[in-house]
């Protein structure tokens, strides 16, 4: 069986943790009101006024006024996310690091150590939560995809088994808003079509469902149809690496925006590098369009690299190799053939890259003593534009 294990509003949870006083409050983590920005996450009381990520500051400022809001600390919330996978890896070794708040366990043949499947997911609860202090929830099924979704449909601290033999029926059981990848412009596309439940999905001819969603989309859904996985992890578990993925909303196609959503993993990739002494030689960029197509590219590097910086200068050049410019779904970015920086020899393009991570270094510990961090001019919330006067000359 794979348990999915998902971090409940994972850097809300951490700031309480921090600061307790904060527990019970709604909380909002992002941008500060009145600039321009988006909400990266929020915890559970501030979801209740219908606040949620990646949704504008001014608007969750609107719908919950006395929420406490918070910049986002991605230094210490990589540093407990470490700990967590560490944790994590005492229950099995095949454990696929999905992004800083998930992780997909292979726990087959664990049984003999823990159990059985229900109660090896509470232990991990347990675990987490005494050892750490962060709640988690945690999906149970024969394949990666339905343990995904599983560990999503009763959170906080949720935990549900789907039985093997049973994905088709739990598949079933759901709205279409619960699949995984099945974003909200293709479930309009298919309203369009008089399309709105699972039900009316199975029902389309497979021609029909290729017309509507695309070769790519109709191959998607037939499998997830199928309570199957449709290959939504593509790393291997053993292999060495370390990556991040970024679902949208709405598909997006926005330079800018596209930009600093790859920094801003750029920046979580380092500091889960330097908290494990990592560096890496290889960075690898995935791009999921709203028609379900799926492109990677990736590229070796003669030396090892471990700043946001060099991440992200990387990154957006295969970004831009690779994009042909319609709106995406998802953004993936990884870094891999990591080793521990004793182990590497030193060289001179590491020189010339020294002081940069220096930098880095020195900001990641700053945030993680609670004394602030350091922020790219890039990442900063950018106040909203005034309106343009009037140009007209007066008469």
């Amino acid at each position: 069986m794979f348990f999915h294990i998902d971090l409940d509003a994972f850097y809300a949870a951490v700031e309480v943790l921090d600061r307790p006083e904060l527990a019970g409050l709604p909380l909002v983590i992002g941008a500060e009101p009145g600039r321009r920005g988006v909400v990266s996450t929020c915890s559970y009381e501030a979801r209740a006024f219908g606040v949620h990520s990646a949704m504008p500051v001014s608007d969750a400022k609107r719908l919950c006024p006395d929420a406490v809001f918070l910049p986002v600390r991605m230094a210490r919330y990589a540093e407990m996310s470490g700990r967590v996978m560490k944790l994590l890896e005492n229950f099995t070794p095949d454990l696929l690091r999905v992004s800083i708040d998930e992780a997909s366990l292979d726990m087959r043949g664990t049984e003999r150590l823990w159990g059985a499947a229900f109660e090896a997911a509470a232990l991990v609860q347990k675990k987490v939560k005494d050892e750490l202090g962060l709640p988690v929830s945690v999906g149970i099924a024969s394949n990666r995809y339905i343990a995904k979704i599983a560990s999503g449909l009763q959170k906080p601290h949720g935990l549900l088994v789907v039985k093997e033999g049973e994905e088709k029926e739990f598949i079933n059981s759901l709205r279409l808003k619960d699949l995984w990848g099945l974003g909200q412009k293709t479930r309009e596309l298919l309203a369009s079509f008089g399309v709105n439940s699972i039900a009316g999905l199975k029902s389309l001819s497979a021609s029909a469902t290729e017309s509507i969603l695309g070769k790519a989309g109709a191959a998607f859904a037939s499998s997830v149809l199928s309570g199957k996985d449709p290959g939504i992890y593509a790393s291997s578990s053993k292999t060495k690496s370390m990556s991040s993925e970024t679902t949208f909303n709405e598909d997006l196609n926005i330079q800018d925006d596209l930009e600093s959503c790859f920094l801003r993993i750029s920046e979580e990739l380092a500091a889960r590098l330097w908290a494990d002494a990592y560096k890496a030689n290889r960075v690898s960029v995935k791009l999921r369009y709203g028609d379900f197509e799926t492109k990677t590219a990736q590229e070796s590097l003669h030396e090892y690299i471990s700043s946001s910086k060099e991440i992200f200068s990387l990154a957006k050049e295969l970004f831009y190799k690779t994009w042909n410019r319609k709106p995406l779904r998802l953004i993936g970015l990884s870094v891999s053939g990591l080793a521990k920086e004793k182990d590497i020899q030193s060289n001179l393009f590491e020189k010339e890259n020294e002081k940069s991570s220096m930098v880095e270094i020195i900001g990641i510990q700053s945030a993680q003593k609670g004394l602030g961090g350091l922020t790219r001019a890039r990442l900063l919330p950018r106040p909203e534009r005034p309106e343009k006067p009037n140009s007209q000359k007066p008469s």
